[in-house]
């Protein structure tokens, strides 16, 4: 018998009827099934929805909730509102997961007394792996670096990274609605800013599908000012945190320092 699950997956969804059977055989599919899903169908109008529903016996914990198309960042939100597991990540419905996925967050959140895991991920339809090869403990400096270095294998998705639910509602956490794109990468800045501990593989246990017809590739000059905007609460986030934690270990420092003459002078009057 099953125990209770510790990591849910939210799983947004709009209009992937194409694709959402390879992403849900994936998931039915995982070595440790002792997980909850969690799908937030945003408002689909193809047969997304029924796809979905066909799938409900494969697993132990599944849960659907269907709203009104509001976007990526709306569906993300409601889901995280919804989780009641100490754990949670992300799955895009034109994706799909190895065998082993479910297991590296349970088992990493388990070994590594850290506040988010981030496995690596292949990049389709052309089987590469993302990033150079590495794993272990990175600072905050470090972590947040490496949302926004291109030849990392962090990068600043959602779909490779483990959250804790506890921060998330301590911070009323939410993503930002008003942006096109990078909403995860502002997320994620935001998320490491009020956490402590950060472990990563570059292992890859998510393969991540480049649709020519996705938003993300969409070319749309409109968007050109909404990429301005995102760097700049990208970098605003990390410059602001960055300096606070050099501020902090600055007083630490003299903190120390002021503990380490007094000693020295009640040690001269002994």
């Amino acid at each position: 018998m099953l125990q209770q699950p510790l990591l849910t997956i939210i799983v947004p969804v709009y209009n992937v009827e194409k694709y959402i059977d390879r992403a849900l055989k994936s998931l039915a599919n995982q070595k440790n099934k002792n997980f909850k899903l969690l799908i937030i169908n945003d408002g689909s109008t193809d047969q997304t929805l029924a796809k979905v529903e066909a799938y409900r016996s494969q697993f132990e914990s599944f849960e659907v909730i269907t709203k009104p198309n509001g976007g990526l960042s709306s569906s993300r939100n409601l889901g995280m509102s919804k989780v009641d597991t100490p754990y949670f990540t992300f799955h895009d419905g034109d994706d799909w997961v190895d065998a082993g996925f479910v297991d590296f967050f349970v088992d990493a959140f388990a070994k590594h007394d850290v506040d988010m895991v981030c496995c690596g991920f292949w990049i389709d339809p052309k089987g590469k792996k993302a990033g150079k090869p590495g794993y272990g403990y990175l600072s905050r400096k470090e972590a947040m670096l490496s949302l926004t270095n291109i030849f990392s294998s962090v990068k600043g998705y959602t779909w490779n990274k483990g959250y804790k639910t506890r921060i998330v509602r301590q911070n009323k956490m939410e993503f930002v609605s008003d942006l096109a794109f990078m909403e995860d990468q502002i997320f994620n800045v935001k998320y490491l800013s009020l956490s402590e501990g950060f472990y990563y593989t570059s292992k890859p246990y998510y393969h991540y599908f480049q649709r020519s017809d996705s938003m993300v590739h969409d070319l749309n000059p409109k968007k050109i000012p909404d990429n301005f905007r995102a760097n700049y609460r990208v970098w605003d986030g990390i410059i602001k945190t960055l300096v606070r934690d050099a501020d902090e270990q600055k007083k630490a420092a003299a903190a120390a320092k002021k503990i380490a003459k007094d000693q020295n002078q009640n040690e001269s009057l002994i």
